[in-house]
């Protein structure tokens, strides 16, 4: 008999969470790379990494130092955009508007 080893795969909810654990991880490190200067929030807005695309617009602000809640809700009130928007269904001129308007704020 010739028995073959086959490695079943893992059950679904495995592989959820796996990913979602995936998701977080790169999420963390994107947003502390923004909280330490060495990528800007409009870089990310306008690039869109695969990281970013299911993150609200609010959480990336947030992460900015000195970008707090009050801050972030007072910014995005000033163009009528949601705190609940997901960078990944943003539009390319919603992009270009944030990002260009990001990149003239003060930090």
């Amino acid at each position: 008999m010739n028995a073959a080893a086959t490695i079943a795969p893992a059950p679904q909810h495995l592989r959820a969470l796996a990913r979602a654990n995936e998701v977080r991880l790169a999420r963390a490190e994107l947003k502390r790379k923004v909280s330490d200067g060495e990528i800007s929030a409009a870089h990310v807005i306008l690039e869109c990494p695969w990281e970013a695309a299911s993150m609200t617009v609010s959480d990336l602000l947030t992460s900015q130092r000195r970008w707090g809640s009050t801050r972030c809700r007072r910014f995005l009130q000033s163009i009528p955009m949601s705190e609940n928007k997901t960078i990944g269904s943003m539009t390319e001129r919603q992009r270009r508007a944030l990002g260009a308007l990001l990149a003239g704020v003060p930090a």
